[in-house]
């Protein structure tokens, strides 16, 4: 298993934006196989830092999701959204796999 881990600096004037982008992108990474364990939004302390977390059973399957998803209506709909509201300034992806007890 592998855990995306996706960190946004985002516009802190969009926050219900960047919420409604976040909760377009749940259903669409589980569509493909993923599993969404959410976006995490400001609360206290930084007022432009987001984060979201799912995971995908391989590299290699996260790799068919990123590909599909390139061709896929509705997450085309979720990326023009994003750049119509300009609700994310920058974001950065890593990868990490998880330890259970």
């Amino acid at each position: 298993m592998v855990t995306c881990h996706l960190r946004y600096v985002i516009d802190p004037y969009k926050l219900d934006e960047f919420e409604h982008y976040a909760r377009l992108w749940i259903p669409l990474v589980e569509r493909f196989g993923g599993q969404h364990h959410g976006y995490f939004l400001p609360s206290e302390g930084a007022n432009n830092i987001a984060l979201a977390l799912f995971s995908f059973p391989s590299l290699a399957t996260y790799e068919q999701y990123r590909k599909a998803s390139m061709e896929d209506a509705d997450c085309l709909s979720a990326f023009d959204y994003a750049r119509q509201t300009r609700c994310i300034l920058s974001y950065e992806r890593s990868f990490m796999r998880p330890v259970f007890g």
